[in-house]
């Protein structure tokens, strides 16, 4: 894909709605605490998808 002509990864147009008042944003600390919860339970709920499947993960 990085090979076409004329490719532009500019993503100016996506905003997110949710981020307009960028001036109540929680600290940097609290939200990487908080993607890392996020990330951590979508991981256990993966983890339950492939062991049901027989798959075994582990984390």
């Amino acid at each position: 894909m990085a090979k076409r002509d004329k490719l532009s990864l500019d993503i100016f147009w996506l905003k997110d709605k949710s981020l307009e008042d960028s001036d109540n944003l929680p600290e940097p600390d609290i939200l990487a605490q908080e993607i890392t919860d996020d990330l951590q339970t979508a991981i256990d709920q993966f983890a339950t998808v492939a062991e049901g499947l027989g798959g075994g993960a582990s984390a």
